[in-house]
């Protein structure tokens, strides 16, 4: 008995022994992955509480607004790059609104942008929403006044028409999916056409674009990089109409022209 008692404990220690090396590269493959994981973004967690400082009080510590707006759904905000427009608002205010200058550090302002773009990204991926809204809840406008708009000052019928693209788009979408359309389409993409000092022309897809490069992809499928200080470049937006009238909507033309879409049925 105790002579296969000692067997069954040596082959128990040889399984052991055969899978640790397993259990252990498990344990150093995901370690790395957790940490990543877990670790967030310093520029996020300092922008936190710098907004918290500085702009909490009006807009709320979570930027949903307060006695401010709300800067999580903000135009300005969906638009900044890397803070070139919440910079200008914080640097000189907005006095006839009542929001003072705040005299912060580029560092300082850096890191509310990331914040703020966190929280926009955070707030456009939350799932907290139910799938069916009551449109009661969001239907606060004058159709009437935002078909006039539509047709009028915003120009939308130049582009789009209720009873070919937006024919019965009320029934195809959810209010809140149908109101999120009307102010941030997507599917259509940036196109770049590149002209070289030879007069040859390549156009494609945009990948990238700032003040030094431009790259895209080009016809057979190629990424191409471009200095822009040695070529010509054009970049075709067909939603750059969309993104201009983002920036003047005010909230009476946001709620009027979606209360006259979901008419559209």
């Amino acid at each position: 008995m105790r002579t296969r008692g000692l067997a069954s404990t040596g082959r128990f220690v040889k399984v052991l022994f055969f899978l640790l090396p397993f259990v252990f590269l498990i344990a150093v493959s995901n370690a790395p992955a957790r940490l990543q994981t877990d670790t967030a973004d310093p520029a996020i967690e300092r922008g936190h509480k710098q907004f918290g400082q500085a702009c909490g009080f009006c807009h709320g510590l979570d930027a949903t607004g307060a006695r401010g707006p709300d800067l999580v759904r903000s135009p300005l905000v969906a638009h900044d790059v890397k803070g070139d427009l919440i910079g200008e608002v914080i640097r000189h205010g907005r006095p006839d609104k009542g929001m003072p200058a705040m005299p912060l550090t580029d560092a300082q302002v850096s890191d509310i942008a990331a914040f703020l773009h966190a929280r926009a990204a955070e707030a456009l991926s939350s799932s907290g929403l139910p799938n069916v809204y009551p449109v009661e809840k969001l239907l606060t406008g004058n159709a009437d006044a935002g078909k006039a708009f539509f047709n009028g000052a915003g120009g939308c019928n130049s582009c789009h028409s209720p009873s070919g693209d937006l024919a019965k788009v009320a029934s195809k979408y959810g209010p809140i999916e149908l109101e999120a359309h009307m102010l941030y389409p997507g599917g259509r993409h940036v196109t770049a056409v590149v002209t070289l000092t030879s007069g040859e022309q390549i156009k494609g897809p945009l990948v990238h674009a700032d003040d030094f490069v431009v790259s895209l992809r080009d016809a057979s499928g190629w990424y191409r990089a471009f200095s822009r200080d040695e070529v010509k470049v054009e970049l075709q937006d067909p939603l750059g109409a969309h993104r201009e009238l983002l920036g003047k909507l005010t909230q009476a033309d946001v709620h009027n022209l979606f209360a006259y879409l979901e008419t559209l049925k």
